[in-house]
């Protein structure tokens, strides 16, 4: 009987089910997958609730980084990108804000361009009309530039303004100054005086150069200024720039490259020379501020012209190294 006996089989059954091989790995791609999510809607409820003033300005600020890099490495001035955003450089703990970077009506640009355009009228006509320095008109050069009125008095091979290798103005470049004063002082731009010299190597012994004589011949220029009427917070700058930047490249040595060249600058220009110093700009007098303010600003719901904005981003700032962009109310 018990070699009829069945044999007994027994089934041993693994609990884990067809997914147990995985683990807990979902649940990490899960949680990044959330985790982007709340990311994504966190940037679209930031876009929502911003002008397109600073939006125009973040999408020029990433997509033409060039266009606001310098060559000399990092600034510390600060970038205003509109009502709603500000660029600082992160230094430690302390951040700045800057409204540096005034906003100039369309009125106001154009009355600067016409105040100028009368100014320069008025010098031509007293050149014209004064025999003691009308013989010196072509050596008297005029034009409006984007940075306001420049006034270049110019070397002549037979009438220099000063000596070779003097700082003494002569007496008719004295005259000239003296005849133009007058009319600078009435209108309240500031004014930016430089030296030039051609490209003649000059060198005393003791290391003076063509840089130090072009200063020194600015600030002869400057001082006849004064004399003659010109208050000293008029002048915003005095330089000496050697044979930088020639009047006729083509011909280095020309007497034309020896000049002195007087710039009646804008408030943008004005502006400018102020934050490279990191000083904050002059207020507009109360007649300008009245111009100023006669066209409504742009606002949140008022279109926005770019170029504005691009113009302020491209003004001379350098991107700051390790830059902050936040968001303000």
């Amino acid at each position: 009987m018990a070699e009829n006996a069945q044999p007994i089989i027994i089934k041993k059954i693994k609990k884990g089910g067809h997914g147990g091989h995985h683990g807990g790995s979902w649940k990490v791609a899960y949680a990044d997958f959330v985790t982007a999510m709340m990311a994504f809607f966190l940037l679209l409820w930031l876009l929502s609730s911003t002008n397109q003033e600073t939006l125009t300005g973040i999408a020029d600020y990433f997509s033409s980084p060039s266009a606001i890099d310098a060559a000399g490495g990092a600034s510390t001035s600060m970038i205003e990108l509109g009502s709603n955003i500000d660029s600082s450089k992160g230094d430690g703990d302390q951040s700045k804000e800057s409204d540096s970077f005034e906003y100039y009506s369309e009125a106001f640009q154009q009355m600067e361009i016409d105040r100028l355009e009368a100014l320069k009228k008025d010098i031509e006509e007293v050149i014209e009309n004064t025999p003691s320095i009308r013989d010196f008109k072509n050596q008297i050069l005029i034009d409006i530039t984007d940075e306001g009125l420049h006034i270049q008095i110019v070397d002549d091979k037979n009438r220099p303004m000063f000596d070779s290798g003097s700082s003494a103005l002569k007496s008719y470049a004295k005259k000239i100054l003296n005849k133009i004063t007058p009319i600078l002082n009435e209108i309240p731009n500031k004014l930016s005086i430089s030296g030039h010299t051609d490209a003649s190597r000059y060198l005393r012994s003791d290391g003076y150069s063509n840089w130090e004589l072009s200063s020194d011949r600015a600030n002869a220029a400057r001082r006849e200024l004064v004399k003659s009427g010109t208050p000293i917070s008029k002048i915003a700058r005095v330089e000496g720039l050697a044979s930088k930047f020639l009047l006729n490249q083509e011909k280095p040595f020309d007497p034309a490259n020896r000049r002195i060249s007087i710039l009646v600058l804008k408030k943008k220009s004005e502006d400018s020379i102020y934050r490279e110093k990191g000083v904050t700009p002059e207020p507009l007098t109360p007649a300008e501020k009245k111009i100023n303010n006669s066209v409504k600003k742009p606002t949140k719901k008022d279109p926005v012209d770019t170029s504005d904005l691009q113009d302020a981003i491209r003004g001379g700032t350098n991107r700051q190294t390790g830059a902050i962009v936040r968001f303000r109310d």
